[in-house]
């Protein structure tokens, strides 16, 4: 079989560096720390700087929440927390302004600061976020015209933005606190008079004036935006899936998994691109999905690779800041005068639910982690040990690029890369799609003065495939030539540099180093051999129990550590002793600053190593802790209390036969209107059921009870006393619900579930696996499974003597 080579020429000279045009705020804060910015990258205390963002909503959060929520969103590499400052939420009685409770900003970025967490603001006054009228009041919209420099709407965010700033008073960059950024607006495209660029400056004189002084002031970049030269830096994202798209079917390959090398706007939106030059300033980016809000006429299941595969592609595009949307999901406060989401009645696009704004979020609606958890901490963590090293490195584009989003033939890849160390990134997924397996693959990157094929003897490449891989990377004194292994993370151990790769599924794992003098290279249970001036290291045993040795003729020692994929998914990074000790398990995880905390639905005990093992012995509260040392590592089993909660389900109510849906109106960029959510009069005709709960659902080895719900139908509602708590369009997947906030502490305790039934011709879009079978009937409603699940909590401490 002929050998398919992807050629990448890497010679181009960097173009010179230069200070953006870009007016910022305070760059240096009191204690002397700097954020700087660059045409290219952003930097750290005059280091380049590529960090990981997660959004994170608080008002849709219960208070009591946040902390352990930023633990685990810390837990998995992220360094920003960006957050929607939702005006509705905050004033949606003219001048009667909530800063209390899950809408209390202060105290969240205090707890973000606490645990140095950085943040970034969205202030709008526009923000969207599927939120009510995009964020904006009942009453501002009577006033007059929006989202243009009208004196009257001028007015009203200026005491908007004056509330923010003194939220955030003592909390900024510059007096060592933790708020770095402020986002004006949101996907703002709007010219002619009083808009457009001036409209935009005139919000950043607001918010500066309202005390706001911090280093970035951004804008979203794409839909044909609005970027004020010298003023903004523009944020770019993309999506897997589309649901404010009017189809009904699904949808062609998107444009998300496809290097961006003529354009970094991205899929958002259908105007055109942006006015920024990215010549001008980095490229920042603030929504790549971490998963979609379902609408009610489009429901969409995003798996875990759709928004993982995400990650290589955007970074070898060039992105020098990855941001998420959402990385945490949760759920819309109570209004009290409408509920408060983005409706086709209130004259935007799409129906969300009432209450939910899951988002299939890396982290969910009541804190899950799921696949995508995982997936993406794989990357983050490659990005906070190695990230400043990308960052002032030059995107490379293959000889040959696929033609569009649907072109198959073309192996997707990118090269970054300064003088002759970079790092490759391929992907060769795509949602919805099949890829081909690439067979004999080989790539050859052209470098000043030289040629590097990797690997030396052609590979397959999967489908379904996606990594980054480095070369001529230097570890210690040595050179690691190339891995066809994705670099994982790096931490210090028993007096070891230790760096940890992980396999890519279906790709043998091989690290070519180059010898230098006095260098010993040893692998147990690996093939080592030498060729030339080269050791080659193949067949390589994975686990932390195994390993490859670099000595040098000083006798200091550097070890690579190669792991299964799945095994680096369950790997995390924890301070035990002081120091950092990587902790391997299946269970969900979080961790502070001198212990962790292990998660698991359903199953009273736990496992995990340790890696180093510790020189002391750990315990779990209230439960019981054993351990092994076995080659090195400590492997440790535990276990809490069971418990076995039971609910009483009664049905109370038949369904009805419901109307035919109704469509929305069509819209300039939409010709066809869209299915709109049922009123709530509607629920008259739903199937219902009475769900009686026990009294008692937590304890200390209890984080929280899940009600998991597994139906079909349309729309379902969840009442407590005849007031909805949670709602959910059926997508096919079981509706989890997690009752620790949800439910106040009080005698009643029985919920009232509601199904409406889904009609065979409802105008929606399921995936083709979860579309219901109409078996002699127009309608479908049935309620397969109710059942409570306690998610067991292991608090993992230092033992105490």
């Amino acid at each position: 079989m002929p050998v398919e080579l992807v050629t990448i020429d890497a010679r181009d000279k960097p173009p010179t560096i230069a200070p953006p045009s870009y007016h910022s705020g305070t760059l240096i804060s009191r204690s002397g720390h700097a954020i700087g910015i660059n045409s290219r990258y952003l930097t750290m205390d005059e280091r380049p700087w590529l960090p990981i963002m997660g959004e994170f909503h608080y008002s849709r959060v219960a208070e009591a929440e946040w902390e352990e929520e930023l633990l685990k969103m810390k837990s998995a590499g992220v360094q920003i927390v960006s957050t929607y400052v939702i005006w509705i939420h905050h004033e949606e009685m003219e001048g009667q302004f909530e800063w209390s409770g899950r809408r209390n900003l202060r105290r969240f970025v205090e707890l973000c600061g606490r645990h140095g967490l950085l943040v970034i603001v969205r202030i709008g006054p526009w923000a969207h976020g599927e939120a009510r009228n995009g964020g904006f009041p009942d009453w501002l919209l009577k006033q007059g015209p929006t989202r243009r420099n009208d004196p009257t709407y001028m007015a009203s965010v200026g005491r908007f933005y004056a509330q923010i700033g003194a939220q955030l008073k003592g909390l900024l960059w510059k007096d060592d606190g933790p708020v770095i950024g402020v986002q004006l607006e949101n996907e703002y495209a709007a010219r002619g008079p009083s808009q457009g660029e001036e409209h935009i400056i005139a919000l950043k004189k607001l918010a500066i004036g309202s005390g706001m002084d911090v280093p970035l002031y951004t804008v979203t970049g794409w839909d044909n935006a609005v970027v004020p030269r010298a003023e903004v830096l523009p944020v770019f994202g993309g999506y897997p899936d589309a649901p404010w798209d009017g189809s009904t079917s699904a949808l062609p390959p998107n444009e998300v998994y496809l290097f961006r090398f003529r354009s970094v706007a991205g899929n958002i939106g259908e105007g055109a691109l942006s006015e920024a030059d990215p010549a001008e300033t980095p490229f920042l980016t603030a929504e790549l999905g971490g998963g979609v809000q379902d609408t009610y006429h489009r429901r969409p299941v995003i798996e875990s690779d759709d928004v993982a595969a995400i990650a290589p592609v955007m970074l070898g595009s060039g992105a020098n800041l990855y941001g998420s949307y959402m990385f945490h999901g949760g759920q819309n406060p109570d209004g009290l005068l409408t509920s408060l989401q983005e409706s086709q009645a209130t004259g935007y696009p799409t129906d969300v639910p009432s209450k939910s704004y899951d988002f299939q979020a890396p982290l969910g609606e009541f804190g899950e982690e799921r696949e995508s958890f995982r997936k993406l901490k794989v990357f983050q963590y490659f990005l906070s040990d190695f990230g400043s090293d990308l960052a002032p490195m030059l995107v490379h584009a293959p000889a040959r690029i696929p033609r569009t989003p649907n072109d198959l033939s073309v192996l997707r890849a990118s090269v970054r890369s300064i003088g002759t160390r970079g790092f490759l990134f391929v992907n060769n997924y795509l949602r919805g799609s099949v890829m081909p397996i690439r067979r004999e693959t080989q790539f050859q990157v052209v470098l000043p003065g030289s040629e590097l094929r990797i690997p030396e003897k052609p590979i397959d490449i999967p489908s379904g495939a996606y990594f980054v891989w480095p070369f001529n990377l230097p570890i210690g004194r040595a050179t690691l030539k190339y891995a066809t292994a994705q670099l994982f993370t790096r931490i210090h151990a028993r007096d070891e540099e230790t760096y940890v790769f992980t396999e890519v599924p279906g790709i043998p794992a091989e690290f070519v180093i180059r010898n230098q003098q006095g260098l010993t290279v040893e692998a147990d249970g690996a093939l080592v051999r030498s060729i030339g001036s080269e050791s080659s290291v193949s067949k390589i045993v994975a686990g932390f129990d195994h390993g490859i040795r670099l000595r040098s003729s000083t006798g200091a020692a550097i070890r690579l550590i190669l792991l299964p994929l799945h095994e680096a998914e369950d790997t995390w990074r924890a301070s035990i002793d002081g120091s950092i000790h990587l902790v391997e398990t299946q269970q969900d995880f979080f961790a502070d600053d001198e212990s962790f905390v292990l998660e698991s639905e359903g199953d009273a005990r736990c496992a995990f190593t340790v890696y180093p093992a510790l020189e002391h012995a750990l315990a779990v509260a209230d439960g019981n802790l054993d351990s092994q040392f076995m080659s090195g590592v400590k492997h440790y089993t535990g276990s809490v209390p069971e418990i076995h909660p039971r609910l009483e389900l009664k049905k109370i109510q038949d369904p009805g036969t419901v109307s035919p849906v109704k469509r929305g109106p069509s819209l300039s960029w939409r010709s066809q209107g869209v299915a709109m959510a049922p009123e709530d009069a509607a629920f008259a005709l739903s199937a219902k059921w009475s769900i009686s709960l026990p009294r008692s659902l937590q304890s200390s080895t209890v984080s929280n009870v899940f009600l998991r719900i597994a139906y079909t139908g349309d729309v379902a509602h969840l009442s407590l006393r005849g007031k909805l708590v949670e709602d959910n369009f059926y997508n096919g997947l079981p509706w989890t619900i997690g009752l620790r906030h949800l439910l106040p502490d009080t005698e009643d305790r029985t919920l009232e579930l509601s199904i409406l039934p889904l009609r065979r011709d409802a105008p929606i879009f399921l995936e083709s696996r979860f579309r219901p079978e109409f078996p002699g009937t127009d309608q479908v409603v049935e309620l397969k499974q109710a059942a409570l699940v306690p998610q067991y909590r292991f608090l993992i401490q230092r033992a105490q003597k």
